[in-house]
């Protein structure tokens, strides 16, 4: 009988999916709100709403602080999030997702922007620092590791050095950077998929190149 809440739970990450367990999640980060909506820094959000178009759903279940979605990924169960805590603390949604579902560290894959990569380009890793993505960085600190598969986002550099950091990610992409930002949106899904089905190496060959 003591394990009766933790069978309940499996039966309801298993419904949620029809009959897959959520196996992984994933979350890409931004900040709620229509003033938000094409800014670099909803680059996450963004690429997550593309992955939910080609897989056929909405995300917009509201659960564990973000709007989910569930959907099969190579035979496998996939909760996709966008957290709606705001940006820097992305962790609390996360992390409470990750919890109810038991899920270890390396099953959950964050999709953020990335001031340091140009508009088109793409950069997996499976660890490592948050690289000054607050959202990411409250993840990190809400696991408690590094340890975090990411696919990061380029949203561009900042004009000049002197030019404000956060004015330039709540900045609107320009015309020719959502052509850009659109054509790398299919690679990111495809390094997902990699990604699930425990070939990280693969989505690392896919995505980071030029």
């Amino acid at each position: 009988m003591a394990n009766i809440f933790d069978l309940f739970k499996q039966i309801s990450a298993s419904n949620e999916t029809g009959k897959l367990p959520v196996k992984y999640i994933v979350a890409g980060l931004g900040n709620p709100g229509k003033e938000y909506e094409n800014t670099r820094h909803n680059a996450g959000f963004l690429t997550i709403d593309y992955i939910a178009e080609k897989k056929g759903v909405k995300i917009d279940r509201a659960k564990f602080k973000a709007l989910t979605a569930t959907v099969d990924i190579g035979g496998v169960g996939v909760l996709l999030m966008k957290p709606q805590t705001f940006m820097n603390n992305s962790g609390e949604a996360v992390g409470e997702a990750a919890r109810f579902y038991k899920l270890a560290p390396e099953n959950i894959i964050v999709i953020s922007d990335d001031v340091n990569l140009d508009v088109g380009r793409l950069r997996v890793r499976k660890s490592g620092s948050a690289g000054g993505q607050k959202g990411l960085n409250d993840i990190i600190e809400v696991m408690g590791t590094e340890s975090i598969p990411r696919i990061r986002v380029g949203v561009g550099k900042k004009p000049h050095p002197d030019y404000d950091i956060k004015d330039w990610v709540l900045s609107s992409f320009t015309k020719e950077e959502k052509e850009a930002l659109s054509a790398i949106y299919t690679k990111a899904l495809s390094g997902v998929e990699k990604i699930v089905s425990e070939d990280i190496n693969g989505a690392m060959q896919i995505c980071n190149g030029k």
